[in-house]
């Protein structure tokens, strides 16, 4: 099988098998064709982990060099499995340092909502949107693709969303905050255009992905993902479980929310740093 009828056979397989969304997908394609151009006109199956090594050499910040090496990993992972290739090539991702995820308090949330003009629909839409984002942890992909059956809001104080469209394919039901009720309710008592979609642009069309990351950005000067971290940041605060964040923010892995633990330790070393008489 020639190069790119692999590539179009694994994209294949990360959609059907592994429910992953297009924009990474094509970042999978973007490294493997990078890695292909690499080599000319060489059978990538035929390449041996020293010649994924050469590839990799060229990249000196590491979590690039660990996106790249994902991709490449998968790829091979998933030759070998469909016997396209007799070797499994599995290279160890580079250890790097954790960061700390950015976040805001809710008193930064807050004050950006302020500025909002709920006196007009978008702006009911906008203020909704930033709440339901908070409140519900939601990647902003999933959000987007929200539908008004999936939220159940006729009691406020036990409001549910289902959160079907998200990463590999893996429902889950997220509580909601009354106060982000409130906000979804007064929008959707003032939107009239037609559609199933919870989130609407002006022309009543569903709202993009990028344009979500506009409305975010322009009230809070963050990104949506940081109201993820936000969400998370204050429940670990709070005092919650690491295994109920893990399944509200719905990680397959624990691992992957322990990075909030850190936030965590940061809080009581400040906590100690500001009242304990010895500091």
């Amino acid at each position: 099988m020639s190069n790119s009828n692999l590539l179009i056979a694994f994209a294949e397989y990360l959609h059907i098998n592994k429910a992953l969304e297009k924009s990474t997908i094509s970042s999978y394609l973007s490294d493997l064709r990078q890695f292909q151009i690499y080599f000319k006109k060489q059978d990538i199956l035929k390449l041996q982990s020293i010649d994924v090594f050469e590839f990799l050499a060229q990249f000196e910040n590491k979590r690039t060099l660990n996106r790249k090496l994902s991709s490449i990993n998968a790829f091979y992972d998933f030759c070998h499995k469909l016997e396209f290739s007799s070797t499994n090539i599995n290279i160890p991702m580079a250890k790097v340092p954790k960061n700390l995820p950015k976040y805001l308090s809710f008193e930064a949330i807050q004050l950006g909502l302020t500025s909002i003009d709920r006196s007009k629909l978008l702006g009911l839409r906008d203020y909704a949107l930033i709440l339901f984002l908070y409140a519900s942890g939601c990647r902003v992909s999933e959000a987007i693709l929200a539908k008004r059956e999936d939220l159940n809001l006729e009691d406020k104080n036990n409001a549910w969303l289902k959160v079907r469209f998200a990463k590999g394919a893996k429902e889950r039901m997220v509580p909601i905050a009354p106060i982000a009720v409130d906000a979804v309710n007064a929008y959707l008592a003032q939107a009239s255009m037609q559609s199933n979609y919870l989130w609407l642009n002006y022309r009543g069309e569903p709202l993009s992905r990028i344009s979500a990351y506009k409305i975010v950005k322009s009230y809070l000067d963050v990104s949506p993902h940081v109201l993820r971290h936000s969400f998370a940041s204050a429940l670990i605060l709070g005092g919650a479980d690491l295994r109920v964040v893990q399944d509200l923010l719905g990680h397959s892995s624990l691992e992957t929310t322990q990075i909030y633990t850190h936030i965590e330790k940061k809080h009581l070393a400040q906590t100690i740093n500001s009242y304990h008489p010895l500091a």
